[in-house]
């Protein structure tokens, strides 16, 4: 597996815990307004070597309570169980942030029993998902994957990075039956100063207002919805 960037601590991407953030190198999506542009490649000359990590890891026990594997998208990776074992090993309490477009290895996550945690980027209804994530995907990858998140015993995290002309107010409201059941669901203003697009990075963000009209839709239906 290749990683292009560690982030040594963190105290808002794992709930409750105190982590490290391990970002993978290489994603399928392409995202307009996505702010992780240089993990796009697979291939990196700026990647931070395993042996590092491990060092790094081994010498936070006792001071770190968890590791999150990001990206770019880990689960291209198919060495991503073996990694999660070994960081599982440690000690450290272990997280996964996704874009939900390989269910398979997603249900082979789940059943080696070394994940305690898994977020999904929940980009748009599954037959927008062009504009958002700038490729074509199949929309039943994306629902499998909801589906087998929804009913796994890991704690987790839906989330929807919301932007003004590619997301519009009726289909994040359409996004409820999708979410129905959820632990959590988030929806989080997108952050135009680093967003890869040009176009992107002229975009205003929604009004805070305007997505708190939001709440009452999605906190009946969900554990606990946050907007951020």
């Amino acid at each position: 597996m290749i990683f292009g960037g560690l982030q040594k601590c963190t105290l808002i991407d794992f709930p409750g815990k105190i982590a490290a953030i391990l970002f993978a190198q290489g994603c399928n999506f392409r995202c307009p307004y996505c702010h992780n542009r240089e993990l796009w490649p697979l291939k990196s000359e700026s990647f931070v070597p395993w042996g590092t990590i491990l060092e790094f890891l081994k010498a936070r026990r006792g001071k770190l309570d968890g590791v999150v594997i990001s990206g770019g998208e880990p689960t291209l990776h198919e060495d991503l169980m073996e990694i999660f074992d070994q960081i599982h090993g440690f000690g450290f309490a272990t997280k996964l942030d996704t874009n939900g477009s390989n269910p398979d290895m997603l249900q082979k996550l789940f059943k080696c029993g070394s994940l305690d945690f898994i977020a999904m980027d929940l980009k748009h209804l599954p037959n927008r998902y062009v504009e958002a994530c700038g490729i074509s995907i199949l929309p039943e990858n994306i629902l499998r994957s909801v589906a087998l998140i929804k009913k796994s015993s890991i704690d987790h995290e839906f989330r929807t990075t919301v932007v003004p002309d590619i997301h519009r107010m009726e289909e994040l409201e359409a996004l409820a039956p999708i979410v129905r059941g959820a632990r959590r669901f988030t929806l989080q203003n997108f952050v135009p100063t680093y967003a890869a697009n040009e176009a992107c990075r002229a975009k205003k963000p929604f009004e805070t207002g305007e997505l708190e009209k939001l709440r009452s839709i999605f906190t009946p239906i969900v554990e606990i919805f946050t907007i951020r």
